[in-house]
């Protein structure tokens, strides 16, 4: 939650069904750039 609230501190949409939907973009960016960071492992042998 706190890299969530990183990507800004508050909603900018006024009505509910915005704000869920702009913490679902949020969420899905977060996603995107913890997908970066992970390291693909590959079984040797």
């Amino acid at each position: 939650m706190h890299r969530v609230k990183r990507l800004c501190q508050r909603l900018s949409a006024r009505d509910f069904d915005g704000q869920v939907a702009e913490f679902q973009v949020r969420v899905a960016v977060l996603n995107g750039f913890t997908a970066l960071g992970t390291p693909v492992t590959e079984v040797a042998g």
